[in-house]
């Protein structure tokens, strides 16, 4: 049986998390803070789970630089259950429901009212496999009459699959000077396909998906009305959503619509434990949170926060500059033995996060006989999502320069194997 220190685990989630931290959770999972009981059996509403909920709360905000104002301009930190499907849902329903509630708070009348909830429009960039089913779970809620495709990268590409972002000259969005849009959605990272946006794009009430790629890199949180992400792939354990949302969209600076009139409408009213102003008011505490997950994430949090200077600016740079470098070794040995590896997305949006590749061209001998050498040498969770097959190694933070060498290492001895040299095969 292989020790921890022997695997190298490349899996896309729920992915690795540093040693360290995990070895502290060994400890606090039986005797916590020395309080005599484990971190599992506290209380949510202890002044020790508070005092975790404030530090990961204080840790991310110092990471991305997110203001902290109880003014418009200000954001909340809020943590969840539901992961990033469950906040699909949410950012229907709230987007939704603030749509219609300016109208109300402006005093529109009842007939203008409904005419403005018929054009109501949710844009959508689809670039890959979540940002796919978040545009139909918005279809299933609203109706597709509600929800636009702005851009569907399957349409531009030769085999009519996920693969690259289309240039922003050929989307599609509805015109913002009619007032009709609700949200624009997109998928920061596409864990599947290995596609990621070079930069945020750019539309009215701009809501982010960074399940894959929080805290690797910075973010401009002013951009967004907000910005969520399941914490298993980057940040700690399945069992905790994260999600930074403007205060502009939250009351009182913003007017939810009255339940009775989106009912009226035809529209969705969503369930409370997804409604970020009930979230917000109760502090993330308005059912159960589970206090372990979320210790968990603030200790990965205060690691990084440890690592980089205090005078960096945003603190995340330090971490970005690791998971260029990364993916950077991993790319170019992939590129540089381009007879036995394909890499999936086009060069200008490949994912620093999920490195999606193919060996032999999809060959089913070839790309068995290179998992089987792979896992023979401790490199492990390289098999591609079941809906697309071949290889993808998700190069998280707590995946050490060390374990990406080592997997350069065998990249390079298999193009050997197969009779390729260094350069052109």
């Amino acid at each position: 049986m292989p020790s921890r220190s022997e695997v190298s685990y490349f899996g896309a989630g729920p992915a690795p998390l540093p040693t360290p931290v995990l070895e502290s959770a060994a400890s606090a999972l039986l005797n916590y803070n020395n309080t005599g009981i484990g971190i599992t059996e506290l209380s949510h509403r202890s002044a020790d789970a508070l005092a975790i909920l404030s530090a990961t709360q204080s840790a991310l905000r110092h990471l991305l630089d997110i203001p902290d104002s109880p003014g418009a301009d200000g954001y909340q930190i809020l943590f969840l259950q539901g992961g990033g499907s469950g906040e699909f849902s949410a950012a229907v329903y709230h987007m939704t429901s603030i749509h219609i509630g300016a109208l109300v708070a402006a005093g529109t009348p009842d007939a203008d009212i409904r005419a403005a909830a018929a054009r109501m429009k949710l844009d959508y960039l689809v670039t890959g496999s979540w940002s796919l089913k978040a545009s139909q779970e918005a279809a299933r809620l609203v109706g597709a009459e509600h929800v636009n495709i702005v851009t569907d990268s399957r349409q531009h590409t030769p085999d009519s699959k996920f693969g690259t972002i289309a240039p922003a000259s050929t989307w599609r969005p509805t015109p913002t000077a009619t007032g009709d849009v609700a949200l624009t959605y997109y998928c920061d990272n596409e864990t599947v396909d290995g596609v990621e946006f070079p930069s945020a794009p750019s539309g009215p009430n701009l809501v982010a998906d960074m399940s894959s790629n929080f805290l690797s890199r910075a973010v401009d949180v002013k951009a967004h009305a907000a910005i969520f992400g399941g914490a298993q792939k980057n940040i700690g354990t399945t069992g905790i959503t994260l999600a930074i949302i403007s205060n502009s969209i939250l009351p009182p600076h913003a007017t939810m619509a009255d339940p009775k009139l989106l009912r009226k409408l035809g529209l969705p009213v969503g369930p409370v434990v997804l409604d970020w102003p009930t979230i917000a008011k109760n502090n993330s505490l308005y059912n159960t949170l589970p206090i372990f997950d979320l210790w968990i994430a603030g200790q990965v949090m205060a690691r990084l926060l440890s690592h980089s200077p205090s005078g960096t600016t945003p603190r995340i740079s330090v971490q970005e500059r690791e998971s260029v470098h990364k993916a950077t070794l991993l790319y170019s040995t992939l590129d540089a033995h381009p007879t036995t590896y394909t890499v999936v997305p086009a060069t200008s949006v490949r994912s620093r996060m999920n490195i999606c590749f193919r060996v032999a061209a999809g060959d089913v001998s070839a790309e068995k006989a290179f998992l089987q050498g792979a896992e023979a040498r401790g490199l492990l969770g390289i098999k591609g999502h079941r809906s697309v097959g071949g290889m993808r190694a998700s190069n998280y933070n707590a995946v050490s320069v060390a374990a990406v060498e080592k997997l350069v290492a065998w990249l390079e001895e298999f193009a050997r194997e197969r009779g390729g040299g260094g350069g052109e095969e």
